[in-house]
């Protein structure tokens, strides 16, 4: 992997880690358009530089991690599911990291879903994600294990958890936001754990770099992206995002049928 390749997925990363649409999937993709192979540092990489996009959260929302302990016990409640699922499965995951089938296909399916969720919770009415109950936090949390597939998005999988439990588009956004913290952190350690275990060294000096640069350029891009997204989830919904996710994966599948490498680079 190049940097040039770096930032460019951490772009991608950016951009799409909060969106409806798979920021993993889009990873997976664009590295097999890059012709980047699909080591063990790779596979590392794409999970890592996830947790540079959720600092934008810290930021942005820095008074909101500043209330009470309520707050923190909701969202571990929300993340057990994933720990649990994440430990139980994790060479599974491992797998469906390099399948851009995969990926094509939970993009396809989950932008159908997309199409017609703002009509099927058209009523729900807590707007502030800090109301919600024990019981909710741990509901969304098990939406969340879903995203454990690839293409199918973290932030979708639990925005339509947080509806399905009457938050409405903005609330459920938010709490979807405040729970990619803990995920993404601890799916961040466990990974340089099990790189660092698997290689019995450190890093490389040139992976430093690498995962340093991706951090940075998701980070700031993410700032970007959170305010915009909320903004026009806020206003349009979720059908643009289904749209979208579809005719990508259908293009992925056609190009994957017809026997096309995808890798352009």
């Amino acid at each position: 992997m190049t940097f040039i390749q770096a930032i460019i997925l951490a772009i991608i990363e950016g951009i799409t880690e909060f969106l409806p649409v798979s920021s993993t999937g889009h990873m997976i993709i664009g590295s097999s358009i890059m012709g980047i192979q699909q080591d063990e540092f790779v596979k590392l990489f794409t999970v890592a530089i996830q947790f540079g996009a959720i600092l934008s959260v810290l930021v942005l929302y820095f008074k909101r991690f500043f209330k009470t302990i309520d707050f923190y016990l909701k969202l571990i409640v929300a993340f057990i599911p994933a720990a649990v699922f994440g430990v139980l499965f994790s060479d599974k995951i491992d797998e469906l990291l390099e399948s851009p089938m995969t990926v094509a296909i939970s993009l396809v399916a989950g932008g159908i879903v997309l199409l017609f969720i703002d009509k099927v919770f058209n009523k729900n009415t807590e707007d502030n994600a800090d109301n919600i109950k024990y019981p909710t936090a741990f509901i969304i949390g098990l939406f969340q294990c879903m995203a454990m597939i690839p293409g199918v998005s973290r932030s979708a999988a639990t925005i339509i958890g947080g509806m399905s439990q009457k938050l409405t588009r903005k609330a459920a956004a938010e709490f979807s936001f405040f729970l990619a913290v803990p995920t993404m952190f601890a799916a961040t350690a466990k990974k340089m754990y099990d790189f660092y275990k698997d290689h019995g060294a450190s890093f490389s000096g040139e992976q430093i770099k690498l995962l340093a640069v991706g951090n940075v350029v998701a980070f700031i891009v993410a700032l970007i992206a959170i305010k915009s997204f909320i903004t026009f989830l806020t206003k349009y919904g979720f059908k643009v995002f289904g749209i979208y996710r579809i005719i990508v994966g259908l293009i992925i599948i056609a190009l994957l049928m017809s026997g096309h490498p995808l890798s352009i680079l």
